[in-house]
């Protein structure tokens, strides 16, 4: 079956812990290319060859190259950064289990969503997941500190 829906569900900026509400979510689909590995690895300074050499990567439990799971776990940072809650949020934990390897040339759909709020403390429970096609290679949840209204 086609996927029809668009990469992500714009616009970014940021949603104030006024306006969330239970149930929101958001989404971004990204392709991992080899530079994105490569360019992960040299950022991270994370140059196992199970990212980098299709030889090495060959002989592996995962019989070919994968990509860093914390660039999939990136994903799900732009989500909370640029989208939901957005600009201002700051990170206070983050959760995450590994199920599935990446691979070059997979497309990732990325997806949070608002799990619990607390708005006096401005807290914002979030699940988060990854997904290549019908399989989930990431999920989790993370705890985020929400902008507010009231101090811009």
């Amino acid at each position: 079956m086609l996927d029809t829906r668009p990469a992500d569900n714009l616009p970014r900026g940021t949603i104030c812990i006024e306006d969330l509400e239970v149930g929101m979510i958001r989404h971004l689909r990204k392709e991992i290319t080899d530079r994105d590995i490569e360019l992960f690895a040299e950022i991270s300074t994370d140059h196992n060859p199970v990212h980098l050499d299709d030889d090495y990567a060959r002989d592996t439990i995962f019989e070919g190259r994968i990509a860093h799971g914390m660039l999939t776990a990136g994903l799900i940072s732009a989500i909370i950064g640029e989208q939901l809650p957005g600009h201002g949020t700051i990170y206070m934990g983050q959760n995450l289990k590994f199920l599935a390897p990446v691979r070059p040339g997979d497309v990732v759909t990325a997806e949070v969503s608002v799990r619990e709020i607390d708005y006096a403390k401005r807290r914002v429970g979030l699940d988060c997941r990854c997904m290549v096609g019908n399989t989930t290679v990431l999920k989790g949840d993370a705890l985020v500190l929400a902008p507010s209204r009231k101090f811009d």
